[in-house]
């Protein structure tokens, strides 16, 4: 199922924030990402929307009585320890019926602003509110459907080297380490694990080759059933949420433990996702085709092929990687744009990732996370992580400052931006992905 335009997308319709109708706001009213965080009367977790730089607390305003029916009982109940998940496991209609009265409750004239500007905390600056994780996540899953990247590093690993056979026929993907994703802003410490230099016997050490890898996080809505395989034409109704997402990469520990059977340690101490869920509905208006593929290349198989998924399964998400170093922050100097790709450069659909996930048997629950893998385009200035950009340390990238840089320093900082923007419609954003490397402990 393709979400649906409606009067929520109207480019015409302005709220009662004014800062949410600034251009370059990532959180217009066309947006209304969901998140999770303190209640306006403090102790508790509770459902958050962000509207220009203020943030809602929508379960303040279903307990005042703003928001009523099934809006205001998604409202009220989403927070604790279940985060979104309750939100996300929601019917699609009941999740757009919040969406509208939601929309309703923020627009410019609604009865609703004297009440929400009067209540204590019920609007609060976005700076002032510490975000959570947003879903209780039972398994992540991260998928390698970006094709630019996986080129680029078959290259590197093997000098004229291409993608396995089987890349272009499945969405491959490993099980990761749920316990260790974070929101954004956490401190990412150095992992330490066995580096196997040349000629040389394995020793263990501080990662020596740290990078990023520039995905797009997607969260399971309503759960699936153990042994019943989602069809294609129904995978994206099972698909709630959209966030960046940052899989850090320890290169040399994993270029040493990959052998046979893929990533451990060098990708299981830290994964970084954006706080703020930016819904299906939200990004309608962004849809786009999927990823022409190349001359030769397979058609997918039935079970992976949808006529309205090959038309309007792919998402237009301008992507951009910022860095800012100890010494740039010591200089009070902004964040440098390190890169920029865009989520159109994926290969396979979240929905075809989602079905194929499922298409063995294996059963999703809500809130579960799926990474896209790292998405590079076609073009150089394109490439989504450093081992990419540098070919492996042997071309250091200089920045404004003068630093140079191979791979992450102690002390850089990472962020990740994403925008959407289409003739006609008001641009969103997804708001900042950021983590900060901190030292090895000991």
């Amino acid at each position: 199922m393709t979400t649906q335009l409606d009067h929520t997308h109207d480019p015409g319709r302005r709220s009662w924030v004014g800062s949410a109708n600034a251009p370059d706001t990532d959180f217009p009213l066309q947006n209304l990402p969901l998140g999770v965080g303190p209640s306006a009367a403090g102790g508790h977790s509770t459902l958050l929307v962000a509207i220009g730089d203020e943030v809602l607390d929508a379960g303040a305003a279903a307990r005042a009585g703003l928001l009523v029916g099934v809006a205001g009982e998604l409202a009220a109940t989403t927070g604790g320890p279940d985060r979104l998940n309750p939100v996300l496991a929601a019917a699609a209609d009941d999740r757009a019926a919040l969406r509208h009265a939601l929309a309703a409750l923020l627009e410019r004239g609604s009865r609703a602003e004297e009440p929400v500007r009067t209540a204590p905390g019920m609007l609060r600056p976005a700076a002032e509110v510490p975000l959570e994780l947003p879903t209780r996540i039972g398994s992540y899953t991260d998928f390698y459907a970006g094709i630019h990247h996986a080129r680029a590093v078959s290259k590197i690993l093997v000098p004229g080297g291409d993608v396995g056979a089987n890349y272009r026929w499945v969405p491959i993907a490993y099980q990761s380490r749920a316990s260790t994703v974070r929101t954004g802003g956490a401190p990412v410490r150095r992992p330490a694990g066995q580096l196997k230099r040349p000629d040389a016997d394995p020793v263990f050490a501080p990662c020596e080759k740290l990078d990023f890898e520039l995905e797009l996080g997607f969260y399971v809505g309503p759960p699936t059933e153990l042994g019943w395989p989602v069809p294609i034409g129904r995978a994206a109704d099972h698909i709630a949420g959209y966030c960046l997402l940052n899989d850090w990469s320890a290169r040399d520990i994993q270029g040493w433990e990959m052998a046979p059977l893929g990533p451990f340690l060098s990708k299981s101490f830290a994964t970084t996702v954006s706080p703020w869920v930016v819904t299906p509905d939200a990004l309608a208006p962004f849809r786009v085709p999927v990823m022409t593929r190349e001359p030769g290349d397979p058609a997918p198989l039935p079970y992976l092929s949808d006529a309205d998924d090959q038309a309007a399964g792919g998402i237009a998400i301008a992507l951009t990687v910022w860095i800012r170093t100890a010494a740039m922050r010591a200089a009070s100097q902004n964040p440098v744009q390190l890169l920029s790709s865009d989520a159109r450069h994926l290969y396979w659909t979240p929905a075809q990732m989602l079905a194929h996930h499922t298409s063995g048997g294996c059963d999703l629950q809500s809130g579960d996370l799926l990474g896209s893998g790292t998405i590079s385009g076609p073009r150089p200035e394109q490439l989504g992580s450093l081992i990419e950009l540098c070919d492996d340390g042997r071309r250091p990238a200089t920045l404004l400052n003068g630093e140079g840089r191979s791979f992450l320093a102690d002390g850089d900082e990472i962020i990740f931006t994403g925008r959407c923007a289409r003739e006609g419609f008001v641009p969103i954003g997804f708001g900042a992905c950021s983590g900060i490397i901190v030292e090895t402990e000991g």
